[in-house]
C-alpha cells in the first residue's frame, strides 16, 4: 500500500547509467544531460526523480523556505545558490516541511547545515557539502528562471532524475 505523497512521486525509469547507456541519441541531441559528479547525497530518499522548479538566489533562504511551505506535488526543486561555501542556504526545519508537503526532492548547488535532521527525512537532497553558518533573510532571488549548475542548463518544467550513480536532466519526462 502505497501513501498519498509515494502515489504522486515520479519514479526513475531505469537506473541513471542505463537510461545514459539506452539513449545516446538524447544525450547526442542535449535532451538528456548529466549534472557534473559534485554533489554529496543526502536524506533518506537516494533515488528521486520529478519535474522541475528553479530557484536563483545568493546566501539567502527566505525564496526556498517559500516555496517548501508549499505543496510539491512531487516536483524537484533545483536551487542554484552560486556555489556558496560561505553558509547554508537549506536547513532542516524547511527540508522537513518539504518531506510532510511531497516533495521528491532538493538539489542545492550550495550548502545546507542539519545534516543529521536532513538524512533522517524521506526526501532526496544534493547539496555541494554542509556548513554551520545560516543564510541572510532578505528575500532575494528569482524564481522560475534558467539556472546554470554542474556544467548544465536547467529549466523550470524539465524532469530531473537522481540516483547514487549521478543526476540526469532531461527535457521531457523519461518512460521505460
Amino acid at each position: 500500500m502505497t501513501s498519498r505523497s509515494e502515489a504522486n512521486m515520479a519514479v526513475l525509469p531505469q537506473a541513471t547509467a542505463e537510461v545514459c547507456d539506452a539513449n545516446p541519441h538524447l544525450i547526442m541531441n542535449g535532451e538528456l544531460r548529466a549534472l557534473h559528479p559534485i554533489f554529496q547525497i543526502y536524506g533518506r530518499r537516494q533515488v528521486f526523480a520529478g519535474p522541475i522548479v528553479t530557484l536563483k538566489v545568493y546566501e539567502d533562504n527566505v525564496l526556498i523556505r517559500e516555496f517548501l511551505e508549499e505543496k510539491g506535488h512531487g516536483r524537484v526543486l533545483v536551487v542554484d545558490g552560486g556555489g556558496s561555501m560561505r553558509c547554508a542556504i537549506l536547513g532542516g526545519n524547511p527540508v522537513q516541511q518539504a518531506q510532510n508537503n511531497g516533495w521528491a526532492g532538493i538539489v542545492v548547488n550550495g550548502c545546507i547545515r542539519d545534516v543529521d535532521e536532513i538524512n533522517g527525512c524521506d526526501i532526496g537532497v544534493r547539496a555541494l557539502n554542509s556548513h554551520p553558518m545560516k543564510a541572510n533573510k532578505k528575500g532575494m532571488g528569482e524564481k522560475h528562471v534558467p539556472v546554470t549548475i554542474a556544467g548544465t542548463r536547467i529549466c523550470d518544467g524539465e524532469w530531473l532524475y537522481a540516483d547514487t550513480d549521478g543526476i540526469l536532466v532531461s527535457r521531457t519526462e523519461l518512460t521505460v
